[in-house]
């Protein structure tokens, strides 16, 4: 039975560079989004570790005064809403839309798992414009846990019918493809420009540098499989 793909959003699916613009703006000085973002996930991470849940918002918005003391700036109130509220409007990066498609149309069951909120989750694909592409919009905050912990992949499992083996996790972020192989799940790392697999914890049986050539090998690992032809 082909398995269900489910597509970690932020960074994975969705640009976060639209974000540079406000960086740039806030902090007058280069690659700070990128740092702030690096916190967003030490701080997601440390709720895992901690036993102590707070949703991915606030975990954004916690990380985002550690970055502006760290760098010691005032931040205004319209500073915070250009920043986090500029989380549900982030452009897919280039080759998703097609790639989505492709998969969509081969009849591959499609879901998207987050640590956003729900709310927030469906209006980040809506505004994408990829929200048709999938049968179901999941969202860790469900089971009060963030990624990668791993009640939140055995819950996309329960939530898509199937057992933890026939759930494949694409996702750009080691410590998340980590998550589902641990969690008894398959997985697929998209190696974006700076990315990279963590060998501590296994490797991925599909790797691409982008999510057209995941979609590639996803297809022909786990699309539909055509019956032979008997003469």
């Amino acid at each position: 039975m082909p398995r269900v793909i489910v597509f970690d959003v932020n960074e994975t699916l969705l640009d976060l560079k639209a974000l540079d613009a406000h960086f740039d703006r806030v902090f007058r000085a280069p690659g700070v989004r990128k740092e702030w973002f690096k916190q967003v996930l030490q701080s997601a991470l440390l709720t895992t570790i901690l036993d102590a849940y707070s949703e991915f918002g606030a975990v954004g918005a916690s990380a985002l005064e550690m970055t502006a003391a760290v760098h010691d700036v005032v931040l205004t109130e319209d500073d915070r809403k250009a920043i986090l509220g500029g989380m549900r409007e982030l452009p897919p990066h280039p080759e998703v839309p097609d790639s989505l498609r492709r998969l969509h149309e081969a009849g591959l069951r499609l879901c998207a798992l987050t640590n956003s909120t729900q709310a927030v989750a469906e209006a980040q694909l809506e505004h994408a414009g990829l929200t048709g592409y999938f049968e179901r919009i999941l969202s860790a905050d469900t089971v009060r846990r963030l990624k990668p912990h791993a009640a939140v992949y055995q819950m996309a499992a329960r939530a898509c019918g199937v057992e933890p083996d026939a759930l494949r996790l694409v996702a750009v972020h080691s410590w998340d493809v980590a998550g589902a192989l641990r969690a008894g799940c398959a997985a697929a790392f998209v190696a974006r420009p700076g990315m990279a697999i963590n060998p501590l914890f296994g490797q991925p049986d599909i790797v691409g540098a982008d999510l057209a050539a995941v979609a590639e090998a996803v297809l022909a690992s786990d699309g539909p499989r055509q019956p032979i032809a008997r003469g």
